[in-house]
Formats: structure tokens, sequence, C-alpha cells
């Protein structure tokens, strides 16, 4: 037994593993073999059949099922259900972030924070469990009262990327939760174990509770992308919640707009930093290192492009350089490692062709480029001196490669900051007012996160997390985003005798 398969059997996990589950029912699949391999050693963690697309029918009816009885419990025992999950995710944040590391290649400190991001997000949606708050609206008519009020939607599909295998799948269960619909996960094949071992965990947490359904989380491990079509695809989820690149935002949002339902994309980032003349540079490093090395640049909030003022350009650039040559790359679970391994051999090969690219088109490597020759997929995190003109810039390369750019004055900084397809997270480094509230401004960034002295990577969950433009628009976690999971309902109440019509229409018989 592998270390992977020990932690999953202490988080609940059946002995055979099965890529379906419905509650705390699992159901071996007659799909192609899925063999999971580390990306740190390319050793086997795991292997069994993966789900097929004709499974998927029957997930969602269960989950449908399950929404008949779980909308009508109230939202604060729906949210005693996630408290009670928060709780168990305390017990087991060790083990699971094991997990994380061995199956995505994060260095511990990350993957701990994975886990605690969870948890963050539990004690957020219990309390918004007594929070799901509408509105009383002036009627325009005497003795009428308006108001808004929201109910549960239905069953919640929700496709997960790699990168964030265990909190991605919280920031929509958990909401989703307490606004009383049922969750049908697709994660990534390519972290499959993560997804068994957190559907492992609730459905534990689930079955103590005698007023929850057995439908009510689903579990479909697929191989391809069969499964994931049939859940956009399937009337049954009236949302698909779906994290991952824009070719697959694209697919999904346009399966889902086929039949008229909702999709929520969190799709790919190209996110920059700005760092201005008078900018604290010692701040800025330590934010732009984090931001473009951390999780081996495999986060969608990757500090992608760095833009620097003329100023201090070659001695920021002269800093950088330095703070690279320091990263320690090798064994996440080595407490001492600071990047890890990309997940897979594709993912090099994405990284060294974006490379070959840069360089075609006038790019300079300032530092790194290279394939690391050790079992894994280990690479070293790189810096490229280029043109914000060059092609390769407006692509996002999921891997650790920081584009450099220079810039005069800040009108020229915001117009090569948005100057890409993609507006997810975006950050200044400024001791400048004025700069920084025009960052902030509507003339400023146009992403959905905007930042003055913090990084682009590592956004708190109490916030909505999301993007614009080709980040597709969806937005998760804090905030007012539980309205996505649920249906506005406008209601007008007449206490009075007498009927008069809106806009002061007569129509007397």
């Amino acid at each position: 037994m592998t270390e992977a398969q020990k932690i999953l059997t202490r988080l609940g996990a059946p002995a055979n593993l099965a890529a379906i589950g419905v509650g705390g029912r699992w159901q071996s699949a007659a799909g192609s073999p899925l063999t999971v391999r580390s990306p740190i050693d390319g050793a086997e963690l795991a292997a069994f059949a993966a789900a097929q697309a004709s499974d998927v029918a029957a997930v969602v009816r269960a989950a449908g099922e399950a929404f008949r009885a779980w909308r009508l419990v109230p939202a604060p025992r729906r949210g005693e259900l996630v408290r009670r999950l928060g709780e168990r995710l305390r017990q087991h944040k060790a083990d699971l972030a094991h997990l994380v590391s061995l199956e995505v290649g994060k260095i511990t400190q990350e993957s701990l924070g994975e886990v605690q991001e969870m948890i963050d997000v539990c004690d957020f949606a219990v309390g918004l469990s007594r929070q799901l708050y509408g509105l009383t609206i002036a009627s325009e008519r005497p003795e009428h009262r308006l108001a808004e009020q929201w109910h549960p939607l239905g069953p919640v599909g929700v496709i997960t990327a790699f990168n964030f295998p265990v909190a991605v799948w919280a920031w929509n269960a958990m909401i989703a939760l307490v606004c009383g619909d049922p969750v049908v996960w697709k994660p990534s094949e390519k972290t499959p174990l993560c997804g068994i071992a957190c559907h492992a965990i609730a459905a534990g947490v689930a079955a103590e509770m005698p007023d929850v359904p057995e439908g009510l989380l689903g579990l479909l491990i697929g191989g391809g992308q069969e499964v994931g079509q049939a859940v956009a695809a399937d009337v049954g989820l009236p949302l698909v919640s779906a994290t991952g690149s824009v070719p697959m935002g694209r697919a999904v949002g346009q399966m889902v707009a086929a039949r008229l339902g909702r999709a929520l994309l969190e799709l790919g980032g190209n996110n920059a930093v700005i760092v201005t003349d008078d900018a604290n540079q010692d701040l800025a490093l330590r934010a732009v290192l984090f931001g473009a090395v951390g999780t081996a640049g495999q986060r969608c909030t990757t500090t992608r492009r760095l833009i620097l003022q003329r100023g201090i350009a070659r001695e920021f650039t002269a800093k950088l350089v330095q703070a690279y040559r320091s990263v320690r790359i090798g064994d996440p679970l080595d407490e001492r490692t600071l990047m890890g391994p990309l997940i897979n051999r594709a993912a090099v090969e994405a990284m060294l062709a974006a490379l070959r690219q840069a360089r075609e088109q006038g790019g300079e490597v300032l530092h790194g480029g290279n394939e690391i020759d050790r079992p894994g997929h280990f690479v070293e995190p790189t810096l490229v001196r280029v043109s914000p003109a060059a092609t390769i810039v407006k692509d996002e390369t999921f891997a650790p490669i920081l584009y450099i750019h220079e810039f005069d004055g800040l009108e020229q900084a915001l117009q090569i900051h948005n100057d890409v397809p993609q507006g997810l997270s975006s950050s200044i480094f400024t001791t400048n007012l004025i700069s920084a509230e025009t960052f902030l401004s509507h003339h400023g960034s146009d992403c959905g996160i905007a930042n003055v002295n913090v990084g682009t990577s590592g956004a708190e969950i109490g916030g909505a997390f999301g993007g614009e433009k080709e980040t597709g628009g969806g937005r998760e976690s804090g905030s007012d985003s539980w309205k996505w999971y649920m249906r506005r309902q406008t209601n007008t109440i007449n206490w009075g005798s007498d009927m008069p019509l809106a806009q002061g229409v007569r129509f007397d018989l």
C-alpha cells in the first residue's frame, strides 16, 4: 500500500478505490484505467477504473432527489453540517495536506495553506447560513409591500482543476450546501485522490446527521473530457461551476448556455505587478517572488508579468535575479524547499515551448529556462525580459515564467497591464496615493482583483474571487457570491382592499 493509499484509508476512503461516490455509497466504474502518479518522482500512487459519461445521470438524479429534502432543512441546520465538516478538516489537516503534496507537488506550507482555506470557507459558510438576506423595497403603490427573497437553486455541478484540488471544491460546495443545494463534483483526473479524500471526509460527516439525504454529495472521477461534458450538459444541474483553462471554460459555457443553465466560470489569469519608482522595493520583491514561483507557477493568480518603471528597472531586476538564484527546488515534502515540480510532462513541454517562442520574439532569458535532470517534472523558475507587444505575453503558460517589461509613466503601465485577454488578479507597488487610487479606479486595472502593495496571489476567502474578460466573469467564495447558488424571487404583497396597478395604469370594468 502506497503512502497516498494509507492516507486515504485514514480519511475514510474505501480500500478498493472507486470513481463514483453518492454520499457514503461508493461504486466502481467501468471506464478506462486511471493510473495516478506523483509529479515528485513519477511513482504510482494508485490505480482504478474511471467513470464514464453514462455514469453522470444517476449521480445527478440522486442529487435531485436529495434536493427535494435538503431545501426544506432550515439554513442554520444546513450550516451545522458545514460546521462539523470544518471541524473534521481541522482533525485531518496534516494528512490531507500531505496528500495534496504527493499528488500535486506543492510544498508542505502551501498544501497546509490550501487545507486551511477549506477550513476558513467552512467558517464563512456557517456564518452565512444565518445571513441569506433578501430586501424590502419601497413600493410605488399604496398599501403594498415589495420584497425579494432567495431560495435554493438546485443541484450544483462543480468541475475543478488540479492546481487547487481541495480548496476550490470547498469554495463552491460549502456555500452551495448552506444555500440548500446538493453538489455533484467532477475533480481533475490529474488529482483524483484529493477528490476521493474530500468526498470520504464529507460523506462521513453527513452520515452522522440523520436529516442529511444520501445524494447530497456526489463524486465523479473521469479519465478525460467526456464526464465533464456530461456534467455541463445535464439539465438536472441548474448551475455548473467550472475552474480551469479558457478553452475548457468556453466549451463548458457553451454547453450550459445551450440549455439555458448558469455557468460560473473561473478561468485563466495573466496577472501583472506594476512597480513604480517610489515603491518599497523589498516589499515588492518578496511579493513578486512568491507570486511568480509559488506552486511552481501553477496558480491562476500566479504573477506572470512584471511591469517596472524605468528608473528602478535595472536595480530591481538585478535583485530579482539574485533572489531567483536562491530558490531551493526539489522535494516538496522537504521543509527547506520553496518550489516543487510541475504537474506532469506535458506541463514541462508547454513551458519549454513558450520559452522558445519568447526567444524567437526577441525575449532575453535572464535566469532559468531549463528542465532539471532528475526524476519527476522539475524546471527552473525563469525570468524573461521581453517587449509587452510579444504575442507570447498574451498567453497564460501554466509554469514559473515571469516576463519583465519597462515603462515611463503610469498611463503607459496601465496600457501594458490591461493589454491581455485575461483579467483575474493585479497589483501595484507604490507609495504614491494618486498612483494607487488611479490603479483601483475605473480608469485603472481591468481585473476582478486589484491590490496595492500586496501581490497577485494569496486571496482571502472573505472577498469574492474571480475575474473579467477571458477569466470568465464568475465569482466564488466570499462577499455576496452566494447569490450564484440561489434563485432570486421578487414578491409583491397587497395588504389593502384596493387593486392599484403599477405605473398608474387604469383598467376599469
